[in-house]
Order: C-alpha cells, then sequence, then structure tokens
C-alpha cells in the first residue's frame, strides 16, 4: 500500500508520495474552486511519476486548512504535527520550525522524535505572511530575486513598524515617493525586517532553539531567510523544496498507520 500524504493550503495544495522512508514524488498545484477534484488529479500524478497504478491502493494522510475538503483522504491531521514529522524527518538535527505560508505564519518547537512540545501562529494580519511579501513585490515591481539581492546591498533598513499590512503598505509608499526618495535596497530591506519582526514575536514567546529551519513557499525568498537568521543568531535550514514538509509529515504519519494495519 502507497503511503501519500497531502497538505491543502489557501493557495497551494502539495501531495507527496513516500517510498522507503523517502520522498518518491511530489507536486504542487494551485487547485482553484475544484479543491477535491484537483487534489485526485495530483494523487494520480505523483503515482504516475512513480510507475504506480490509481489511489485504490493508497493509504491517504491530509493536513492544512482545506483538508477537510478532501472526501477520499483516510485522515486528517494537525498542520504543526505534520510540520514537525515532516522536517525531523529531512533534518533530525532540527528543535525550532518557522513555516511561512500564504496567510499564517507558524513556529513549532519539536523534540529529538519529530514531536511537538510547543508551538505558536499568527493569522489575524496579513503581515508577516506570503501575501504581504507578494503585495510588497508588486508595489516595488521586482521579483523575490530581485528583491533579495537588493536586500544584500541595503546600508540602512526603513523603518516600517505598523502590525497591518495595509499600514505597512501606505509606509512603503511613503518612503518611495520621499523627496528624496529611500534607497530601494533600503526599502526592502525594511519590507523583509518588518516581516521577521512578527515571526520574532513567535520565537521569542516559545524560546528559541537551535537547530532552526524554515519551511513554506516564503522559505524559497533567499534574502527573508538571511534576515531571519541574522535576527535568530543562526543559519537557516532551508529543505530543497520547502513548500512539502507539512505533506511529508502527513505521509509519514500514513506510512506508520500501514506499518500498524490501520488499513480498514
Amino acid at each position: 500500500m502507497n503511503a501519500i500524504g497531502i497538505d491543502v493550503g489557501s493557495l497551494t495544495a502539495k501531495v507527496v508520495l513516500l517510498r522507503d522512508g523517502r520522498p518518491a514524488s511530489y507536486v504542487v498545484i494551485r487547485p482553484g474552486d475544484d479543491v477535491d477534484g484537483a487534489v485526485k488529479q495530483a494523487v494520480q500524478e505523483v503515482l504516475a511519476r512513480a510507475g504506480l497504478d490509481g489511489p485504490d491502493g493508497s493509504y491517504i494522510v491530509a493536513t492544512g486548512i482545506g483538508a477537510k475538503q478532501l472526501t477520499f483522504a483516510r485522515e486528517s491531521k494537525a498542520i504543526t504535527t505534520c510540520l514537525a514529522r515532516g522536517i525531523n524527518r529531512l533534518f533530525p538535527s532540527v528543535r525550532m520550525l518557522v513555516d511561512i505560508g500564504a496567510e499564517t505564519s507558524t513556529v513549532v518547537r519539536l523534540s529529538e522524535r519529530g514531536r511537538v512540545t510547543d508551538w505558536g501562529n499568527q493569522d489575524k494580519c496579513a503581515a508577516g505572511t506570503g501575501i504581504f511579501l507578494d503585495q510588497m513585490s508588486r508595489l516595488m515591481q521586482l521579483s523575490f530575486a530581485e528583491m533579495s539581492a537588493l536586500y544584500r546591498e541595503a546600508k540602512s533598513p526603513a523603518d516600517i513598524t505598523s502590525t497591518c499590512a495595509v499600514f505597512a503598505e501606505s509606509e512603503v509608499i511613503s518612503h518611495i515617493h520621499r523627496d528624496p526618495p529611500t534607497p530601494v535596497p533600503d526599502v526592502v530591506a525594511g519590507i523583509f525586517a518588518s516581516t521577521v519582526s512578527r515571526l520574532m514575536v513567535i520565537c521569542k514567546r516559545l524560546g528559541i532553539q537551535r537547530e532552526v529551519a524554515a519551511s513554506g513557499g516564503v522559505a524559497l525568498i533567499s534574502g527573508l531567510v538571511q534576515e531571519l537568521g541574522k535576527e535568530l543568531g543562526t543559519e537557516i535550514i532551508v529543505p530543497e523544496e520547502p513548500r512539502i514538509v507539512a505533506a511529508l509529515g502527513a505521509a509519514i504519519l500514513a506510512e506508520e498507520a500501514i506499518q500498524k494495519g490501520q488499513l480498514s
């Protein structure tokens, strides 16, 4: 029986097939309105990539805010549990994971066995999430790669202190249009620093641990990860594909269910 994990987030869905304890294949999709149908097709795709037949012979565990929309998953598990199990499989030495998604940011402390010991999140405002950074990228007319390159040229990061994404955007606009304008690298550094400051509130509340990893789509923004590492005082570990960590954790739980014979 195949072990498959699915993480359905606010913008993307991730599907991971586990074989011999490691990801055999995976896909990341934007499911659109028909989440159930789109994710079902994604499951068939990961199986086909691994040379396997359809999903009937699979044990599927789902997680994420959209997990309940899936009619074919055997179980639904907490996102924190799946994040912890996924990063532990990839990097057993990690004791703190910072997951930055489109609409929420979550920090998980975990044990050496990949179990959650504490966690915290912020989902009340877009500030500190991928949506905020996407808005800033569009406003600045810069790609994330360009923003990361400019971040490394910054001399004095711009002050962007508002805890509200709307007001923070207004602060960025004021920096751009003031006379003389704030240098673009400094504005970018201010944006990254503002985002990281939201994450640091959670990290400090939980108690900063070593080693630290980052996951979620925002972990692909190297400048943001560098700023986070600077504030935490440590180098941040980033998986090769940071978006699939929770789906990998769900697949690990599916694998354990198969091993325990929980197949009914």
